[in-house]
């Protein structure tokens, strides 16, 4: 569970995009230039639901009940609130709300290997250079998703995009793909440094702990203006000069009690709570509905999970036979309190969530990983990586919910029609977002550069 006690307001160890609101504020109207808006009704937050590892399309959202053994699953499908729509056994909360979802099954692309993939499906670029497994990001990145929905967004009480409750990493190791790249560090997600080998939980960023009071975060302030009049002193430039009143401005974005309150969960009730679930993965959808509430764009829910020896699993990885968990089988772990039954609880309780309140047009939901699973069943009763074909579900936006878009072939090995790649659907939540997937932003060098290369799958919108 997130532990509030531990979530704190660290200047100096939250990601920059958290210390650099004033870029953020300088550009509001620096970029002239290159967005053209859609026509479509505009999807004004979104929350990128991501399931790190692959979860298993033919376990989950595409079953094969007709398959031979080795490839069918041991789950059986179930007739959902849609007519001819089935999904899993396992997710029977969500089998009442699909008449919400889009369920894209024909999802493609040509990696199976986790740090390409995650890198692709978050920017739209492929990146050949890649070193796995220690592929640390870098300026030199492909700005994501989050760094450019934060280009195209006027400032506002929150930082354009949130990451909880960490970034994807581990062993020391942040993805490259998850942050601005070469976009600067004024577009990074907000989100707590990656600290993988610690046994204490995630936290939530952006909250003071009780020792920890205002006047000691007013203080830091004062470092940070030491630091910003000794380079005002190093330019003299009208920009440079300029600089302290985004500054100031900045701070008190991050110091207003509205910014602050967003993240505090003790303001929800009881009843709430439960519904999501009393556990990191609930606990995170929770707030993430609560700050696109507050006006976040774009809030990535990174499904992690902290294994009893401190280290951070990537639990829809499903092949089994993973040491810090126990040696349990693929289908084991799919059954297991961090991955199938939390999530249906927790996703259905959010988009019953964001109906009620009236924010469900208004909202995106995608839900994705970086690949899906192979259909044949290893020895340890789980699945390999498989980037060929795969699933993703969007919900809210604009999306016409209860369809199913593309479809794989007869065992769900490749898709058999309207394949869409990782830059496709990328390209469609920028479409849902207002922003079309044809304007530009300016590199390092000043360079146009198209946000995104692929075509938005405008079939799924109403």
């Amino acid at each position: 569970m997130l532990n509030r006690r531990d979530a704190m307001l660290r200047l100096g160890q939250l990601g920059l995009g958290s210390l650099t609101l004033p870029g953020l504020l300088r550009t509001e109207k620096a970029h002239a230039a290159t967005v053209t808006t859609t026509t479509r009704r505009q999807a004004r937050s979104c929350i990128l639901l991501y399931l790190w590892g692959g979860p298993p399309q033919n376990d989950m959202w595409d079953l094969k009940p007709d398959a031979p053994p080795g490839i069918r699953s041991i789950f059986r499908p179930i007739q959902t609130v849609v007519p001819g729509v089935r999904i899993c056994d396992q997710m029977p909360l969500l089998a009442r709300h699909t008449n919400k979802v889009a369920f894209v099954r024909s999802m493609t692309h040509t990696s199976n290997i986790h740090e390409p993939s995650v890198y692709h499906t978050l920017t739209g670029r492929q990146n050949p250079t890649l070193i796995s497994p220690r592929n640390a990001r870098r300026r030199t990145d492909a700005p994501n998703v989050g760094a450019v929905l934060s280009y195209f967004t006027p400032p506002g009480g929150l930082p354009a995009a949130v990451t909880i409750p960490r970034p994807i990493g581990h062993d020391g190791v942040t993805y490259a793909g998850t942050y601005a790249g070469w976009l600067g560090p004024r577009h990074d997600p907000m989100e707590l440094r990656e600290a993988p080998n610690s046994s204490a939980p995630p936290a939530h960023p952006l909250m003071l702990p009780p020792d920890v009071s205002t006047t000691r975060a007013v203080a830091r302030r004062g470092l940070l203006h030491l630091l910003e009049t000794h380079d005002r002193r190093l330019q003299h430039s009208r920009a440079a000069e300029a600089l302290g009143g985004f500054q100031e401005q900045a701070f008190r974005m991050i110091a207003s009690p509205e910014a602050r309150r967003a993240f505090h969960l003790d303001d929800e009730a009881p009843v709430v709570r439960d519904h999501y679930g009393r556990n990191e993965y609930g606990e995170s959808f929770l707030l993430a509905r609560r700050l696109v509430e507050a006006g976040v764009r774009l809030v990535t829910v990174t499904w992690m999970y902290f294994m009893p020896n401190g280290r951070i699993a990537n639990v829809w990885d499903t092949h089994g036979g993973t040491a810090g968990l126990g040696n349990a089988t693929g289908f084991d772990m799919l059954r297991a309190h961090y991955c199938i039954p939390p999530l249906d609880r927790a996703y259905a309780a959010l988009l019953e969530d964001l109906e009620q309140r009236g924010l469900l047009d208004e909202t995106l939901v995608v839900m994705t990983g970086e690949f899906g699973r192979t259909p044949r069943i290893n020895n340890t009763q789980g699945r390999e990586h498989w980037g060929p074909c795969y699933t993703a579900l969007l919900a809210g936006g604009g999306v016409r919910g209860g369809q199913v878009y593309g479809a794989s072939d007869a065992v769900g090995a490749y898709p058999r029609d309207n394949p869409v790649a990782p830059e496709d659907l990328l390209a469609t939540i920028y479409e849902a977002m207002g922003i079309a997937p044809d304007s530009e932003i300016r590199d390092r060098e000043d360079r146009p550069i198209r946000i995104c290369d692929g075509r938005a799958v405008t079939a799924l919108f109403r």
